[in-house]
C-alpha cells in the first residue's frame, strides 16, 4: 500500500485534497506556528529534502504549462520518512487541523518513482 498524509482542504492545482507539507507551509508562511513548530518544521524539511528525490514534473503531459495534478505516495518501505509525517501531522492536529493518513493500492498513473515514493496522477478511482 501505498501511504499519503492529506487535510480536508481542497489544493486549487490537482483539485484534490491538500497533503500535508503544503498545509504546513501555509502556516509557516502567515506565522502561525509556535516557534518551537517552526523549529521542528524546520528540521523535517531540511532531513526530508536530504533523503527524498524531488520529481522533475507533476504531470504525464508534456505541455510546459500542464496542470501539476499528480500527487506523492510514500512507499510502505520509507519508513524513516513516514515516521517524521507523522511528527509533522500532530503539529497540524495542533491548530486544529484533521490530517487522513491514506492508504492506496494503486495510486493512478506513476510519473515518478524512486526508493522511497512514487508520483502519480490519481486514477478516477484513486482515493486522494
Amino acid at each position: 500500500m501505498f501511504i499519503r498524509f492529506v487535510i480536508d482542504r481542497l489544493d486549487p492545482d490537482s483539485g484534490r485534497r491538500q497533503g500535508i507539507l503544503q498545509a504546513l507551509r501555509e502556516l509557516r508562511d502567515h506565522d502561525l506556528l509556535l516557534p518551537e513548530e517552526r523549529d521542528v518544521c524546520d528540521e523535517v524539511f531540511a532531513w526530508l529534502f536530504d533523503n527524498l528525490d524531488r520529481p522533475d514534473t507533476f504531470s504525464r503531459s508534456r505541455k510546459r504549462h500542464a496542470a501539476k495534478v499528480a500527487l506523492s505516495w510514500f512507499k510502505p518501505t520509507a519508513r524513516e520518512h513516514i515516521a517524521r509525517m507523522h511528527v509533522l501531522a500532530r503539529v497540524l492536529e495542533a491548530h486544529g487541523l484533521q490530517v487522513d493518513v491514506i492508504e492506496e493500492r494503486r495510486p493512478g498513473y506513476i510519473i515518478h518513482e524512486d526508493e522511497y515514493q512514487v508520483v502519480a496522477e490519481p486514477f478516477q478511482e484513486t482515493r486522494t
